[in-house]
Parts: C-alpha cells; structure tokens; sequence
C-alpha cells in the first residue's frame, strides 16, 4: 500500500491553535493560519521580524515581566534542546491600529525544539494558547471567592517560576565553576609522551547527568615507560570536581612509586576511605613499557581499555577487574593482568559516558566502539579522538561527561 504524500505546509497552516515558527535567534520564520488571526498581525508583519519587535512589553505596566519569560525559555529550549512548558503568562499586545492602546492578555505557552540532521535546534515551535477570555468569563461568573483562588494560583504561578528560573541561574553557575575547576587540574597531553603520539578529550555532559567527575592522568615513569589512567568519581558539580582532582593526583604519586598498577591503585583505594565522596569511584590505570613492548593494567570497576591492534582487531583489556573503590569492607590487593602489542596499535582508555545508554546493555556500547575503531584504524591519535566523540555521543538529548586517552603504541 502507498503512503499517502501528506502537504506538511498545508498542515501546519491549518494546526488548531496558534503555532509559530521562530529561528534560534528569535526570528519569526512562519506563523499558521490560527496563530495570525488570534494574535491580530498579518503574515507580513511577522515573518522575518524580530519577535519582541512584533510584540513589545507593555511600557505602562512597570511589572510586565512576559518579554523577560518567554525569552529565557525560548533561549532554554536552543541551548539544551529540550521542550520547555512556561506558567501561565500575562503578556499586553499593542493594538496594531492604535500603537498607544495596550490590550491586557493571558497566555499559556509552549516553546519546542526542531532539531535539524547534525542535532542541533534549527528552528522553536511555539505554540500558544490564549486564555484571556476565560479568565474574564470566570471572573464574571465565578463567586468572589473563587476569583480571589485563580488570582492567588496566577501569582504562585509567576512565583514558581521565577524560583526555577533562580534555580538554573544558580546550577549555571555552579556547573560553570566547576568546568573552570576541572579544566585547571586535568592536564594537557604532553607531546614527549610516547613514542608515536597521544591525545585526551573531556567533554561535559549536557542536560541533566553529572558533569564534573570524570578524569584522566598521563605521566612519565622511570626508564621507557609512561602510566596512563581514567577514571569516574560518582557525584557533579563542584563537589565531583574537587574529589576528583584529590583522587587524580593521589593515584598520580602512586604511581610513580609503585611497581604496578594494582600496587597504584590499592594506595589509592586506602586513600579514597578518608575522602568524602570518592566512594564507588572506577578507575583503571596501564603501565607502558615501550623497551617490553607490554601493557600492565589493573581496573576499580572501570569500563575495560581497547587495544585497537595494527589489522583493525580490537580486544578490551579486562582480565583484571575489581570492584570499585570503597566496595569492599577490606582491603584485599587488586589484580593485574599484561599483553603485549606491537608497534602502530593504539590504546584507547575512556570514561562510561562513551559508551553506556540508559535503555541498552553495555556490551551493545562496547561493539559499537569496536566497530568504529576498526574502521578510523588508520587515523592518528588526535583524529580518531575527535571521531570517537562525533560518532558515539548522543547528538541530542542528555549526555554524560566522557574523559578519553588516545595512544598510539
């Protein structure tokens, strides 16, 4: 049976109630049929105008905040890519044949994000619904008890959101910190680390998941070798971001003294016990020696590092796996296990943001890594760090924060 060829045009001219089209700028692309008719203006006095230029604040009313609300959640819905349900607004219109007559009005609004082919937000559907005249005709049949009611709900309407719009300034600013935080304790790879090249990428999470915990450390070790570790503190925010920069330089030292990984991260798991908040921490740490040509590598509950073998066969270190930190009540030594690589293989050490989604199991995550792996197996460590992170993440929605050591062996 053929589907039928549906005219999206011609629907969404004839969409009961007002439905708008606004770039992310603000600019009115269209307006359906509903939307020009109840709100007074023609097609022409819209599209292509400024949205606030078309419907200004009412000058007369010095507590008019209608401008201030729809903007901020419009500009809500182009950041996080998320629809957005405002409180019932009061918002005047300008009678458009008497620029100084202000028609008092009551709106509930909508403003949703249409996501264009790499993800982002292209254009806000903003669908409103006008409520004016039921609350007048409420207001003239209602007792005075009841208008006093709708009068109060409006009002903690307007307060409520005004407290959530307080609250995302203050998580802004938080989650702002706390990046700057990060980004002055974790380190930049250093060119004279390994033989053939290595990069790191961190990369905070978006929406709602923790952002802040993850973490990775390269660094000399006497003779030819480097140490390499990634690891993911359970927690966000500037709280996340300080335990994380205590576990990471603590497993830093370790490591320089230690004879293996295991040994490192059991001196780091004793010292997590007097850390508030580095509970359930995953952390797994590689030793390289280039003379040996090997890999040593113990993992706290971390997801396994890939070694992407010169052939484009991909096999996940993970013969030595324990419990994350603090799990046990006892302390008991951590294994390690070693393979060995040759030359032009690439190790690659992440954080679980990479690979996990919430509604697939994580084997699923680890194929599609390996997948794409053997197919950029010929790119260099910084190129395949940036394909990794284009072709695994999510390009909508929530992500979690992912921390990625690139080496080339």
């Amino acid at each position: 049976m053929r589907e039928p060829q549906i005219d999206y045009e011609a629907v969404f001219r004839a969409l009961p109630g007002m439905v708008a089209l606004l770039t992310p700028d603000l600019v009115y692309a269209d307006a359906n049929e509903d939307f020009l008719h109840l709100a007074g203006r023609t097609r022409a006095q819209l599209v292509g105008r400024y949205i606030f230029d078309v419907f200004p604040e009412n000058p007369n009313d010095p507590a008019a905040a209608g401008m201030r609300d729809v903007r901020a959640s419009m500009l809500r819905v182009v950041a996080t890519g998320n629809r957005d349900t405002m409180a019932l607004q009061r918002y005047d219109v300008q009678d458009p044949e008497r620029q100084n007559q202000w028609v008092e009005r009551y709106w509930s609004p909508v403003n949703a994000p249409v996501h264009g082919p790499d993800g982002r937000v292209v254009l806000i559907l903003h669908r409103v619904e006008e409520v004016t005249e039921l609350l007048r005709a409420r207001g003239r049949t209602g007792s005075s008890q009841a208008r006093v009611l709708e009068a109060e709900l409006y009002t903690r309407a307007r307060e409520l959101q005004e407290l959530n719009e307080s609250l995302r300034q203050a998580h802004a600013r938080d989650r702002e910190v706390a990046l700057a935080l990060q980004a002055a304790m974790l380190p930049v790879a250093s060119p004279d680390i390994g033989h053939n090249g290595a990069t790191v990428r961190y990369r905070p999470a978006a929406g709602a998941l923790n952002v802040c915990g993850d973490w990775y450390d390269m660094i000399d070790l006497p003779g030819d070798r480097i140490a390499v570790a990634v690891g993911d503190v359970v927690g966000h925010g500037l709280s996340a971001a300080c335990v994380m920069g205590q576990l990471r330089s603590a497993l830093s030292a370790a490591a320089r003294v230690a004879e293996g990984p295991a040994q490192a991260l059991d001196v780091l798991g004793l010292y997590a016990r007097s850390v508030e908040g580095a509970e359930s921490t995953t952390v797994v740490k590689a030793f390289i020696d280039w003379d040996r040509h090997t890999i040593t590598y113990s993992s706290a509950g971390h997801p396994p590092p890939a070694l992407l073998h010169a052939d484009g066969t991909v096999a996940f270190l993970n013969q030595a796996t324990d419990p994350p930190l603090g799990a046990r009540p006892k302390h008991i030594p951590r294994p390690q296990a070693q393979v060995s690589f040759a030359e032009g293989a690439t190790l690659v050490l992440y954080t679980d943001g990479l690979i996990e989604r919430r509604d697939e199991d994580i084997d699923t995550g680890l194929a599609r890594l390996a997948d794409c792996l053997t197919r950029h197996r010929q790119a260099d460590p910084e190129s395949l760090a940036d394909t990794l992170l284009g072709d695994l993440l999510p390009a909508t929605g929530d992500t979690d924060d992912t921390a990625l050591v690139v080496i080339r062996l």
